[in-house]
Protein backbone atom coordinates (compact mmCIF):
# COMPACT_ATOMS: atom_id res chain seq x y z
CA UNK A 1 0.00 0.00 0.00
CA UNK A 2 2.94 2.72 0.55
CA UNK A 3 3.87 1.70 -2.74
CA UNK A 4 0.82 2.55 -4.55
CA UNK A 5 0.37 6.15 -2.45
CA UNK A 6 3.96 6.87 -3.04
CA UNK A 7 2.90 6.07 -7.09
CA UNK A 8 0.42 8.30 -7.18
CA UNK A 9 1.49 11.05 -5.62
CA UNK A 10 4.79 11.12 -8.36
CA UNK A 11 1.86 10.52 -11.05
CA UNK A 12 -0.04 13.54 -10.41
CA UNK A 13 3.08 15.86 -9.20
CA UNK A 14 5.16 15.18 -11.76
CA UNK A 15 5.29 17.55 -14.60
CA UNK A 16 6.34 15.18 -17.59
CA UNK A 17 3.17 13.09 -18.29
CA UNK A 18 5.82 10.90 -19.97
CA UNK A 19 7.72 9.36 -17.13
CA UNK A 20 3.60 7.97 -16.45
CA UNK A 21 4.84 4.28 -18.02
CA UNK A 22 8.17 4.66 -16.15
CA UNK A 23 6.15 4.95 -13.22
CA UNK A 24 4.32 2.05 -13.79
CA UNK A 25 6.94 0.02 -14.66
CA UNK A 26 8.57 0.69 -11.54
CA UNK A 27 5.41 -0.19 -9.74
CA UNK A 28 5.20 -3.80 -11.22
CA UNK A 29 8.74 -3.90 -11.21
CA UNK A 30 8.26 -3.68 -7.15
CA UNK A 31 5.24 -5.75 -6.82
CA UNK A 32 6.73 -8.69 -8.24
CA UNK A 33 10.22 -8.22 -6.04
CA UNK A 34 7.11 -8.14 -2.82
CA UNK A 35 6.53 -11.75 -3.88
CA UNK A 36 9.97 -12.79 -4.76
CA UNK A 37 10.93 -12.16 -1.32
CA UNK A 38 7.87 -13.77 0.28
CA UNK A 39 9.01 -16.91 -1.42
CA UNK A 40 13.11 -16.41 -0.82
CA UNK A 41 13.08 -15.18 2.27
CA UNK A 42 17.48 -15.02 1.72
CA UNK A 43 17.99 -14.65 -2.39
CA UNK A 44 21.88 -15.27 -3.19
CA UNK A 45 23.88 -12.87 -4.96
CA UNK A 46 26.77 -13.16 -7.14
CA UNK A 47 29.80 -11.60 -7.97
CA UNK A 48 28.45 -9.71 -10.82
CA UNK A 49 25.80 -8.66 -8.40
CA UNK A 50 28.23 -7.31 -5.68
CA UNK A 51 30.79 -5.59 -8.80
CA UNK A 52 27.05 -3.64 -9.89
CA UNK A 53 26.15 -2.83 -6.16
CA UNK A 54 29.32 -1.29 -5.40
CA UNK A 55 29.77 0.35 -8.71
CA UNK A 56 26.29 2.20 -7.82
CA UNK A 57 27.22 3.35 -4.87
CA UNK A 58 30.29 5.20 -5.99
CA UNK A 59 28.36 6.93 -8.97
CA UNK A 60 24.50 7.50 -7.36
CA UNK A 61 23.87 9.30 -4.20
CA UNK A 62 20.43 7.79 -4.05
CA UNK A 63 21.16 4.51 -4.32
CA UNK A 64 20.49 4.01 -0.64
CA UNK A 65 16.73 4.22 -1.29
CA UNK A 66 16.29 2.05 -3.83
CA UNK A 67 17.88 -1.18 -1.76
CA UNK A 68 15.03 -3.82 -1.12
CA UNK A 69 16.90 -7.34 -1.21
CA UNK A 70 20.09 -6.42 0.98
CA UNK A 71 21.12 -3.72 3.57
CA UNK A 72 23.45 -0.64 2.63
CA UNK A 73 25.96 -1.65 5.38
CA UNK A 74 26.22 -4.76 3.43
CA UNK A 75 26.96 -2.88 0.04
CA UNK A 76 29.53 -0.75 2.34
CA UNK A 77 31.17 -3.55 3.17
CA UNK A 78 31.74 -5.30 -0.46
CA UNK A 79 32.84 -2.09 -1.12
CA UNK A 80 35.61 -1.92 1.35
CA UNK A 81 36.37 -5.94 1.20
CA UNK A 82 36.82 -5.02 -2.70
CA UNK A 83 39.46 -2.18 -1.48
CA UNK A 84 41.54 -4.09 0.23
CA UNK A 85 41.57 -7.30 -2.05
CA UNK A 86 43.03 -4.52 -4.67
CA UNK A 87 45.38 -3.28 -2.79
CA UNK A 88 46.69 -6.53 -1.76
CA UNK A 89 47.09 -7.44 -5.26
CA UNK A 90 48.98 -4.55 -5.81
CA UNK A 91 51.59 -5.05 -3.13
CA UNK A 92 52.44 -8.41 -4.05
CA UNK A 93 51.83 -9.84 -0.49
CA UNK A 94 52.61 -13.68 -0.32
CA UNK A 95 50.10 -15.75 1.59
CA UNK A 96 50.42 -16.24 5.38
CA UNK A 97 51.61 -18.90 6.64
CA UNK A 98 55.09 -21.24 6.20
CA UNK A 99 56.14 -22.77 2.67
CA UNK A 100 54.66 -26.33 2.35
CA UNK A 101 56.29 -29.48 3.16
CA UNK A 102 57.51 -31.36 0.03
CA UNK A 103 55.03 -34.82 0.02
CA UNK A 104 58.43 -36.51 -0.14
CA UNK A 105 59.31 -35.34 3.59
CA UNK A 106 55.96 -35.90 5.06
CA UNK A 107 56.12 -39.85 3.90
CA UNK A 108 59.70 -40.01 4.78
CA UNK A 109 58.59 -38.54 8.23
CA UNK A 110 55.78 -41.18 8.54
CA UNK A 111 57.67 -44.07 7.21
CA UNK A 112 60.20 -43.16 10.26
CA UNK A 113 57.66 -42.70 12.82
CA UNK A 114 56.31 -46.18 11.87
CA UNK A 115 59.48 -47.99 11.36
CA UNK A 116 60.46 -46.59 14.81
CA UNK A 117 58.02 -46.68 17.57
CA UNK A 118 59.89 -45.56 19.78
CA UNK A 119 60.90 -42.78 18.43
CA UNK A 120 60.13 -38.75 19.29
CA UNK A 121 59.81 -35.80 17.47
CA UNK A 122 63.05 -34.55 18.66
CA UNK A 123 64.70 -37.93 17.67
CA UNK A 124 63.34 -37.94 14.34
CA UNK A 125 64.23 -34.36 13.54
CA UNK A 126 67.34 -35.45 14.20
CA UNK A 127 67.66 -37.60 12.05
CA UNK A 128 66.20 -36.05 8.97
CA UNK A 129 68.68 -33.19 10.25
CA UNK A 130 71.56 -35.64 9.22
CA UNK A 131 69.80 -36.41 6.14
CA UNK A 132 70.50 -32.37 5.00
CA UNK A 133 66.26 -32.02 6.27
CA UNK A 134 65.65 -29.04 8.60
CA UNK A 135 62.03 -29.23 9.20
CA UNK A 136 60.85 -27.63 12.42
CA UNK A 137 59.40 -29.89 15.58
CA UNK A 138 55.78 -29.01 14.89
CA UNK A 139 56.19 -29.82 11.37
CA UNK A 140 57.00 -33.36 12.32
CA UNK A 141 54.72 -33.91 15.17
CA UNK A 142 52.00 -32.75 12.56
CA UNK A 143 52.99 -35.68 10.00
CA UNK A 144 53.87 -38.10 12.48
CA UNK A 145 51.74 -41.23 13.18
CA UNK A 146 49.74 -40.63 16.20
CA UNK A 147 49.57 -42.90 18.77
CA UNK A 148 48.37 -43.10 22.59
CA UNK A 149 51.21 -43.47 24.65
CA UNK A 150 52.86 -40.03 25.91
CA UNK A 151 56.33 -39.34 24.96
CA UNK A 152 58.66 -39.52 27.76
CA UNK A 153 59.99 -36.74 29.86
CA UNK A 154 63.58 -35.53 29.30
CA UNK A 155 66.24 -35.26 31.83
CA UNK A 156 67.33 -31.94 33.72
CA UNK A 157 70.96 -30.69 32.97
CA UNK A 158 73.48 -32.42 35.46
CA UNK A 159 76.90 -31.08 36.61
CA UNK A 160 77.59 -29.33 33.08
CA UNK A 161 80.71 -27.82 34.03
CA UNK A 162 82.47 -30.94 34.71
CA UNK A 163 80.92 -33.16 32.20
CA UNK A 164 84.34 -34.05 30.81
CA UNK A 165 85.63 -35.97 33.95
CA UNK A 166 82.54 -37.32 34.99
CA UNK A 167 81.39 -40.99 34.79
CA UNK A 168 78.56 -43.01 36.12
CA UNK A 169 77.94 -46.57 37.12
CA UNK A 170 74.53 -48.20 38.06
CA UNK A 171 73.28 -51.98 38.22
CA UNK A 172 69.40 -52.95 36.53
CA UNK A 173 67.71 -56.20 36.53
CA UNK A 174 66.05 -58.21 33.76
CA UNK A 175 64.16 -61.07 34.03
CA UNK A 176 64.37 -64.58 31.67
CA UNK A 177 62.02 -66.18 29.74
CA UNK A 178 62.56 -69.32 32.61
CA UNK A 179 61.97 -66.66 35.50
CA UNK A 180 65.94 -65.68 36.24
CA UNK A 181 67.14 -62.53 37.08
CA UNK A 182 70.30 -61.33 35.30
CA UNK A 183 72.20 -58.44 36.93
CA UNK A 184 73.65 -55.71 34.61
CA UNK A 185 76.32 -53.28 35.14
CA UNK A 186 76.63 -50.71 32.96
CA UNK A 187 79.47 -47.53 33.07
CA UNK A 188 78.78 -44.59 31.32
CA UNK A 189 81.19 -41.49 30.52
CA UNK A 190 78.71 -38.33 30.28
CA UNK A 191 81.06 -36.59 27.94
CA UNK A 192 79.05 -37.81 24.50
CA UNK A 193 77.33 -40.12 26.48
CA UNK A 194 79.17 -42.99 25.41
CA UNK A 195 78.80 -46.65 27.04
CA UNK A 196 82.15 -47.56 28.51
CA UNK A 197 81.40 -50.86 29.51
CA UNK A 198 78.50 -53.37 30.08
CA UNK A 199 78.79 -56.85 32.11
CA UNK A 200 76.54 -59.43 32.55
CA UNK A 201 76.42 -61.81 35.45
CA UNK A 202 73.34 -63.91 37.81
CA UNK A 203 75.36 -63.16 41.00
CA UNK A 204 77.44 -60.14 41.35
CA UNK A 205 79.54 -59.83 44.48
CA UNK A 206 81.81 -56.50 45.18
CA UNK A 207 84.85 -58.39 43.66
CA UNK A 208 82.90 -58.66 40.89
CA UNK A 209 82.39 -55.37 40.26
CA UNK A 210 85.71 -54.03 41.58
CA UNK A 211 86.91 -56.06 38.60
CA UNK A 212 84.58 -54.68 35.72
CA UNK A 213 86.48 -51.05 36.85
CA UNK A 214 89.12 -51.94 36.14
CA UNK A 215 88.15 -53.44 32.63
CA UNK A 216 86.25 -50.59 31.79
CA UNK A 217 89.14 -47.58 32.84
CA UNK A 218 92.15 -49.53 31.33
CA UNK A 219 95.48 -47.38 31.63
CA UNK A 220 95.10 -43.80 32.35
CA UNK A 221 91.75 -43.31 30.90
CA UNK A 222 89.91 -43.08 34.35
CA UNK A 223 87.56 -40.43 35.07
CA UNK A 224 88.17 -37.38 37.88
CA UNK A 225 84.94 -38.09 39.43
CA UNK A 226 82.82 -41.42 39.26
CA UNK A 227 78.94 -41.09 40.32
CA UNK A 228 76.91 -44.09 42.36
CA UNK A 229 74.67 -44.34 44.26
CA UNK A 230 74.56 -46.56 47.73
CA UNK A 231 73.67 -49.92 46.90
CA UNK A 232 75.65 -52.19 49.28
CA UNK A 233 77.26 -54.34 46.16
CA UNK A 234 79.81 -51.49 46.50
CA UNK A 235 81.74 -53.22 49.44
CA UNK A 236 85.13 -52.65 50.61
CA UNK A 237 86.73 -54.22 48.09
CA UNK A 238 85.12 -52.32 45.20
CA UNK A 239 85.68 -48.92 47.27
CA UNK A 240 89.66 -49.91 47.66
CA UNK A 241 89.88 -50.68 44.12
CA UNK A 242 88.41 -47.58 43.01
CA UNK A 243 90.14 -45.62 45.30
CA UNK A 244 93.83 -47.10 44.25
CA UNK A 245 92.64 -45.99 40.42
CA UNK A 246 92.45 -42.42 41.90
CA UNK A 247 89.20 -42.00 41.26
CA UNK A 248 86.51 -40.06 43.88
CA UNK A 249 83.65 -40.95 44.18
CA UNK A 250 80.70 -39.09 44.50
CA UNK A 251 77.51 -40.98 46.30
CA UNK A 252 73.93 -39.85 45.58
CA UNK A 253 71.25 -39.31 48.75
CA UNK A 254 69.33 -42.14 49.40
CA UNK A 255 66.40 -42.98 46.73
CA UNK A 256 67.25 -40.36 44.68
CA UNK A 257 67.79 -41.44 41.32
CA UNK A 258 67.14 -38.04 39.42
CA UNK A 259 70.62 -37.19 41.58
CA UNK A 260 72.21 -39.07 38.53
CA UNK A 261 70.41 -38.69 35.80
CA UNK A 262 72.86 -39.79 33.19
CA UNK A 263 73.27 -43.40 33.66
CA UNK A 264 69.17 -43.47 34.89
CA UNK A 265 68.54 -42.02 31.14
CA UNK A 266 70.72 -44.27 29.51
CA UNK A 267 68.95 -47.51 31.29
CA UNK A 268 65.95 -46.29 30.32
CA UNK A 269 66.86 -45.82 26.82
CA UNK A 270 67.94 -49.59 26.50
CA UNK A 271 64.59 -50.64 28.36
CA UNK A 272 62.20 -48.49 26.27
CA UNK A 273 64.50 -48.98 22.98
CA UNK A 274 65.12 -52.73 23.01
CA UNK A 275 64.38 -55.02 26.51
CA UNK A 276 60.95 -53.93 26.43
CA UNK A 277 60.55 -55.89 23.08
CA UNK A 278 62.61 -58.65 23.41
CA UNK A 279 62.57 -61.83 25.21
CA UNK A 280 65.56 -62.90 26.75
CA UNK A 281 66.47 -66.50 26.82
CA UNK A 282 69.54 -66.23 28.66
CA UNK A 283 72.62 -64.83 29.81
CA UNK A 284 74.36 -64.84 26.47
CA UNK A 285 71.50 -64.04 24.50
CA UNK A 286 71.07 -60.92 27.03
CA UNK A 287 74.70 -60.19 25.98
CA UNK A 288 73.92 -60.69 22.71
CA UNK A 289 71.21 -58.25 22.29
CA UNK A 290 73.11 -55.22 24.46
CA UNK A 291 76.13 -55.55 21.87
CA UNK A 292 73.76 -55.33 18.95
CA UNK A 293 72.11 -52.49 20.83
CA UNK A 294 75.22 -50.52 21.96
CA UNK A 295 76.62 -50.27 18.76
CA UNK A 296 73.60 -49.33 17.64
CA UNK A 297 73.41 -46.34 20.21
CA UNK A 298 77.22 -45.38 19.71
CA UNK A 299 77.09 -45.43 15.77
CA UNK A 300 73.26 -44.03 14.77
CA UNK A 301 70.96 -43.34 17.50
CA UNK A 302 70.62 -38.91 17.68
CA UNK A 303 70.54 -37.62 20.91
CA UNK A 304 68.74 -34.50 21.97
CA UNK A 305 71.88 -33.31 25.16
CA UNK A 306 74.17 -33.79 21.99
CA UNK A 307 71.84 -31.30 19.10
CA UNK A 308 70.59 -34.31 17.46
CA UNK A 309 73.77 -36.07 16.75
CA UNK A 310 75.09 -39.28 17.59
CA UNK A 311 77.70 -40.36 20.64
CA UNK A 312 79.95 -41.06 16.94
CA UNK A 313 79.78 -38.28 15.23
CA UNK A 314 78.01 -38.09 12.36
CA UNK A 315 78.24 -36.16 9.25
CA UNK A 316 75.31 -34.22 7.35
CA UNK A 317 74.06 -35.52 4.14
CA UNK A 318 72.70 -33.09 1.90
CA UNK A 319 69.85 -34.53 -1.04
CA UNK A 320 72.74 -34.18 -3.74
CA UNK A 321 74.55 -37.20 -2.16
CA UNK A 322 71.51 -39.17 -3.32
CA UNK A 323 68.14 -41.13 -2.25
CA UNK A 324 67.62 -41.93 1.40
CA UNK A 325 68.22 -45.76 2.15
CA UNK A 326 66.46 -47.76 5.35
CA UNK A 327 68.84 -50.09 7.18
CA UNK A 328 67.36 -52.48 9.87
CA UNK A 329 69.14 -51.93 13.76
CA UNK A 330 68.81 -54.20 16.46
CA UNK A 331 66.92 -56.62 14.45
CA UNK A 332 64.49 -54.18 13.16
CA UNK A 333 63.62 -52.09 16.38
CA UNK A 334 65.17 -49.17 15.20
CA UNK A 335 66.62 -48.47 11.77
CA UNK A 336 69.10 -46.07 10.44
CA UNK A 337 68.80 -43.57 7.57
CA UNK A 338 71.61 -42.70 5.15
CA UNK A 339 71.71 -41.00 1.85
CA UNK A 340 73.24 -43.73 -1.22
CA UNK A 341 73.94 -42.82 -4.98
CA UNK A 342 71.78 -44.51 -7.13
Amino acid sequence: MPDFLAFLLRLFTSPFRATVDLEVEVLVLRQQLAIYQRSIPRPRLRLRDRLFWCWLSRLWSRWREVLVIVRPATVIAWRRRKFREYWARLSGRPGPGRPPVPKEIQDLIRQMSSANVCWGSPRIRSELKMLGIDVAKSTVERYMVKRPKPASPTWRPFLANHVSCLASIDFFVVPTARNRVLYVFVVLAHLRRRVLHVAVTEHPTAAWTARQITEAFPWDTMPRYMIRDRDGIYGDIFRCRVKAMGIEEVLIAPRSPWQSPFIERLIGSIRRDCLDHVVVFDERHLRRVLRSYIAYYHGARCHMSLDGDAPEHREVQPPEMGKVIEFPEVGGLHHRYDRRTA
